[in-house]
């Protein structure tokens, strides 16, 4: 796990970045915000921990929190500062930010706050299934071609879900409808759902193979 620090004080960076790198993580440590967005550039970490205030910026921290949101990077966020005031913690969490630790800190609250985020972004990041160019939020229950979203009636859904979560296995058309239209007689409406999925999303989404249906190879 890759970890990027953003924090001008010495001493409290290298303490930081030494209870983290004991820890297993391998950290990228940036004293100040050009240096951060050179770390960034280098390889996006799985977690990022900011310090808000620094000495070329007030709100440092935040402004670049804010930047890398905007160029798209979608892991956990945790800011380091001495401003506690509810206004300053609500605008950090608008910003991106995922979590809130106010100066000073024990560093076990802050090994402990950085595998809570690691878990919890692993939980999502396991909840989305990539095949090509396109991408299913199980957990969200969206789907997105290059990027864009697709709508998908509940039973659309329900249908594409049952491919995705068992990627090798081949369904019969009446164990599709058993599982999607609890009815194993409704053969014709697999069918005509499946037609759909393939109108929606890609001609291969869905396979038809010798004994069924399946999941396709690279939609």
């Amino acid at each position: 796990m890759q970890v990027l620090l953003l924090e001008d004080e010495p001493h409290l960076g290298r303490a930081v970045a030494g209870a983290l790198a004991a820890q297993g993580y391998g950290v990228r440590w940036a004293r100040g915000l050009e240096a951060a967005r050179e770390a960034f550039l280098e390889g996006e970490p799985d977690l990022m921990i900011l310090d808000v205030r620094l000495p070329e910026d007030p709100d440092g921290g935040f402004r670049f929190a804010q930047e890398v949101r905007e160029a798209g990077y979608q892991g956990p966020i945790l800011f380091l500062t001495a401003r506690d005031a509810l206004e300053d913690r609500v605008l950090g969490l608008d910003l991106g930010g995922d979590d809130y630790l106010v100066k000073p800190f024990h560093l076990e609250e802050l090994l402990a706050r950085v595998r809570a985020l690691l878990r919890r972004a692993s939980a999502v990041k396991e909840s989305r299934v990539r095949l090509g160019a396109l991408e299913v939020d199980l957990a969200a229950r969206a789907v997105y071609v290059g990027g864009k979203r697709v709508d998908l009636s509940l039973r659309e859904f329900a249908l594409l879900e049952l491919f995705v979560l068992h990627p090798e296995r081949v369904f019969s058309p009446e164990e599709v409808a058993e599982k999607v239209f609890g009815d194993g007689e409704r053969v014709g409406a697999v069918k005509v759902y499946v037609h759909y999925l393939r109108q929606k999303l890609h001609p291969q989404v869905v396979r038809t193979v010798p004994g069924g249906y399946r999941l396709g190879d690279e939609p």
